[in-house]
């Protein structure tokens, strides 16, 4: 079992001036404590209520953070938890995504999905589409990724965009290409684009275990249809754990063994707590270990 860690919270104790030094302090530790994957959202308000107390509280862009990311590490994977689609031109995040794989030296993940925030893009000027649409223009640049991914140079006619002549210069480090990761549970749509297209799935742990195993049996039904080998697709779980409030390291450690015992192979944690560094010495020296032998 893999364990992650995402970033969605920029509200540094020192201000604008210490994100920067903090957020250093933080993955340069949850490298060494072992952690596999580091994530960010891909937001440009705060979620209210979840990571912050107002849509205006400090919101970094996801790539870019992830740039900074790449300098300050070495072993952890990186991805974005999940890049919108509506947010970017796909073109332009596929040479964002490999730029991002070829200076961490192959350790890119491309997470996306259909996006959600609708005040977030009404507000910033960002059109917002049908949720059909959305989708249309999710599986548009699965697509592309897959196209260009397999050649040097292609061209690309979807529903919703075209590209006359994409170039693949550098090509990403990573072998076959960096993992595509979908977030979300939709049984029509999101689980059968995991099966088709994806290397991996994301699942936040707030539906519910009983939820999450029926999205698990879904997406074995699409992978049964379309051909696909289950077991390829890497099964990725999303939640919180507050050390320093009602969670401990037993009830933690239980719970990755429960994802674990559903067919999960990594779980990826926000912490409330994490600018205080404690919590990641915490699972460095008592969770990790603890969950080796899942």
């Amino acid at each position: 079992m893999y364990i992650g860690l995402q970033i969605p919270s920029f509200k540094a104790p020192g201000g604008t001036a210490d994100i920067r030094p903090k957020l250093k302090e933080i993955v340069t530790t949850a490298e060494e404590a072992g952690f596999y994957s580091l994530w960010v959202m891909d937001h440009y308000y705060q979620i209210k209520g979840l990571f912050g107390e107002a849509y205006t509280d400090p919101m970094l862009e996801a790539y870019t953070t992830l740039g900074y990311f790449a300098g300050l590490t070495e072993k952890a994977y990186l991805g974005v938890l999940v890049t919108g689609v509506i947010y970017r031109h796909p073109a332009v995040l596929m040479k964002m995504v490999n730029t991002l794989d070829i200076l961490s030296g192959g350790r890119a993940y491309l997470g996306i999905g259909a996006a959600w925030y609708e005040d977030e893009a009404i507000g910033n000027g960002i059109p917002y589409p049908s949720t059909s649409e959305r989708f249309e223009r999710l599986e548009d640049s699965l697509k592309l990724a897959k196209a260009l991914w397999n050649s040097d140079e292609t061209s690309f006619a979807g529903r919703h965009f075209s590209a006359p002549a994409l170039t693949n210069n550098p090509r990403p480090i990573s072998n076959p290409h960096p993992r595509i990761m979908i977030g979300g549970t939709g049984p029509n749509k999101t689980l059968r684009m995991v099966a088709q297209y994806a290397d991996a799935c994301n699942m936040g742990d707030w539906v519910g275990t009983e939820n999450m195993q029926k999205s698990l049996d879904t997406l074995k039904e699409h992978c049964e249809t379309l051909g696909r080998d289950y077991d390829t697709i890497e099964k990725t779980c999303l939640s919180t754990v507050h050390l320093s409030g009602n969670d401990t390291v037993e009830s933690t450690v239980a719970r990755i063994q429960k994802l674990s015992e559903m067919g999960f192979t990594h779980a990826i944690f926000n912490m409330p707590d994490v600018y205080k560094i404690t919590p990641l010495k915490t699972f460095a020296k008592e969770i990790i270990p603890a969950i080796a032998g899942f």
